[in-house]
């Protein structure tokens, strides 16, 4: 309070000075208040009216850019945070519903950790969801761009014309298996074939026994969907997951709509499966691909 009467009233003999202008003591004024609010601290005093108007308005800019860099650093970590979070409460959702239910340990055990692998390899969101806002042209380039190249690598469909695998790419699904999840098991209706982008997996005969191996680019339970061998539509075998695995699948009917548009791939395909089909029955411990 003495430091604001020293400089806008009068002196020590009661004389008017250049600080008695009315446009000074507002200027004074509003510089004493943007440093008590700023909590700015000591600063070199102005002595001249402009001065005083330069250092308030630097002082508020200053500020503004401060809480601006603030700001933005304080959004950059909350975007990168924002997944985490609706991840997270899909993940408090389930395990309070799990308790609700008294779900066993084992079983919440492995979809905490079904989850955590998710997190790990950044299956945090559905393809559909992200691009559905997309328009069918837009979808069906990205989804030939992401999927095609696996496809392509699948022998069942390497004869095939390039219209017939566009037309499968966008039917393809994602799914991840846990570890010893059975993603098939013999004696089963064939609904879908699958097909190994990433991971490993075992055939297994009835008492547990791994019989063969699949790995990436491998493709199974194409002979049931094609109603190929003695066995129809039945799985032949038992497909179990060793650790944590990326499949693509493709479903019976979506494969059958694909074939109405190209009916002649319907042979290559039979064709295809039946070669297969005789060569896992010539080698029964062949490690690349199984029939199912």
């Amino acid at each position: 309070k003495q430091w604001y009467q020293r400089r806008v009233r009068a002196d020590e003999n009661g004389e008017p000075n250049e600080y008695a202008a009315t446009a000074m003591k507002y200027a004074v004024s509003l510089y004493w208040s943007t440093q008590t609010m700023t909590t700015i601290g000591e600063v070199v005093k102005p002595s001249f009216f402009w001065e005083y108007v330069y250092l308030t308005l630097t002082l508020l800019a200053g500020v503004m850019i401060f809480a601006s860099v603030v700001g933005s650093i304080g959004n950059i970590i909350t975007n990168l945070r924002a997944n985490r979070a609706v991840f997270q409460d899909r993940l408090d959702h389930l395990k309070e519903y799990m308790g609700y239910r008294n779900v066993g340990k084992d079983l919440q055990n492995r979809i905490i950790r079904w989850f955590d692998y998710l997190w790990a390899q950044n299956h945090t969101f559905e393809e559909e969801d992200v691009l559905k806002y997309l328009p069918d042209k837009l979808q069906a380039e990205m989804a030939i761009h992401v999927h095609l190249a696996t496809l392509k690598q699948v022998e069942l469909f390497q004869n095939c014309e390039s219209g017939f695998l566009i037309a499968l790419v966008l039917k393809l699904k994602h799914q991840v298996y846990s570890p010893g999840d059975y993603v098939c098991r013999k004696g089963d209706i064939g609904r879908e074939m699958f097909i190994v982008k990433q991971g490993m997996l075992h055939v297994t005969a009835d008492d547990g026994r791994a019989l063969a191996t699949l790995s990436d680019g491998s493709y199974f339970g194409e002979i049931s969907l094609l109603n190929v061998g003695k066995n129809g539509n039945r799985r032949t075998a038992n497909v179990r997951s060793v650790g944590y695995s990326d499949l693509f699948c493709l479903r019976k009917e979506d494969l059958l709509h694909a074939l109405n548009d190209y009916p002649e791939m319907r042979e290559v395909l039979k064709e295809a499966a039946r070669k297969k089909l005789n060569l896992n029955n010539q080698s029964p411990n062949n490690n690349n691909n199984n029939n199912n």
